[in-house]
């Protein structure tokens, strides 16, 4: 008897009837029960990685408006006292006050409550698909070095200020751009049409908008693309250690540039 399609147990996405696994989170068609409860549910489709980057952005930016209170700051927005003490990065930062590290902190700031529910919005919608794909480790390296990557171009650019974590969400674009491209197919190219549509917008967004590091965005979204080819994503390539040891590396030079940022910001 020939399958039918149904939806994914875990991520409630449509897994053909040819597919043996979901396209988009990689559980079986026959899940055991166990799976399902081990990868629990949440807000972002019970990806603790994610929940963590949450966390962290949200921790940083409470951080930034107990700061800014001192430093012109106000109950929604830290102030730009505040973000540059905390490891906001641009030309200024960095060839001012030699701050390399802020390139890593600034991935975490954010200019005021609506800046940030917005990335974290496209967090919410670009992160799970990532991570489905390429796998815990591999979807934070392309979060850490792509953000990284998005603000060396904007630092090379000229910009002199900059801050959020679009640079790093867009380094996730990026790496779903190159999937899809890479795996082909009616799943890839859908994928790619999608993701397509995210650069899009993102590139109308900056044009009608003021303020918007375009440099940054598309920085980001290069460094992601090219990430995506050099790692690899799980139809192609499994996660290994090396993936996981360098995930390891990220989250440590990233807390100890976000530690480096508060201690600017209390200690000096």
């Amino acid at each position: 008897m020939t399958p039918r399609a149904i939806l994914c147990p875990r991520c409630r996405q449509l897994i053909g009837s040819d597919e043996s696994v979901c396209s988009w989170c990689g559980t079986p068609r026959a899940a055991s029960w166990w799976r399902l409860v081990n990868w629990s549910r949440g807000a972002f489709g019970g990806d603790w990685l994610l929940g963590a980057i949450v966390t962290l952005n949200v921790l940083y930016f409470a951080l930034s408006l107990l700061v800014g209170m001192g430093a012109g700051g106000s109950v929604i927005s830290p102030g730009q006292g505040s973000l540059f003490l905390l490891g906001a990065t641009g030309t200024y930062p960095i060839d001012h006050y030699g701050r390399i590290w802020s390139l890593l902190s600034a991935n975490y700031l954010h200019s005021g409550i609506i800046h940030l529910i917005f990335n974290l919005m496209a967090l919410r919608q670009i992160g799970p698909l990532t991570a489905g794909e390429y796998g815990n480790s591999r979807t934070f390296v392309i979060y850490t070095l792509g953000g990284v990557c998005g603000y060396v171009v904007s630092y090379l650019a000229g910009v002199p200020f900059t801050i959020g974590a679009s640079a790093a969400v867009c380094a996730l674009i990026g790496a779903m751009l190159h999937y899809g491209r890479s795996r082909g197919g009616a799943y890839g190219e859908a994928i790619y049409r999608s993701v397509g549509g995210w650069v899009v917008g993102l590139f109308l967004f900056g044009l009608v908008f003021p303020g918007i590091n375009n440099w940054g965005h598309g920085g980001g979204i290069a460094g992601g693309y090219l990430l995506g080819m050099l790692i690899g994503y799980g139809d192609r390539r499994k996660e290994n250690l090396f993936h996981h040891i360098l995930a390891v590396v990220c989250a440590v030079v990233t807390i100890a540039a976000l530690i480096r940022g508060a201690l600017s910001a209390f200690v000096g």
